[in-house]
């Protein structure tokens, strides 16, 4: 094992653990959470598993495929936060409602 690969593992590890810290909420975060962190150490540690399977899907090399794919995460997490800040909105929207209401009744 090289010294990059060691690096790269303890990265993925404390990623997914402070992942797992942070992100307790749901099932599927926790399953996020282990696919990241076992295909990420497989990619590192036996990273001709990458090549085999980037040229199987027509992609040159295994790190153009790991970028792509990080990309479609990034995308993922982009569009996930996106709607729980909408539902937040709506939330807080209905807040402020409900209690302008409540204050206008307790006005009259």
């Amino acid at each position: 094992m090289t010294l990059i690969q060691v690096v790269l593992s303890s990265g993925i590890i404390i990623i997914a653990i402070y992942m797992y810290l942070r992100l307790r909420s749901t099932i599927f975060d926790l399953i996020l959470i282990f696919l990241f962190l076992v295909t990420g150490i497989i990619f590192v540690i036996f990273n001709e598993i990458t090549d085999k399977i980037a040229h199987f899907l027509g992609i040159s090399r295994g790190a153009d495929m790991i970028f792509y794919l990080g990309i479609l995460f990034l995308f993922f997490l982009i569009l996930k936060l996106y709607s729980r800040l909408r539902r937040v909105e709506e939330n807080l929207t209905e807040l402020v409602r409900k209690r302008s209401i409540d204050e206008m009744e307790e006005i009259k």
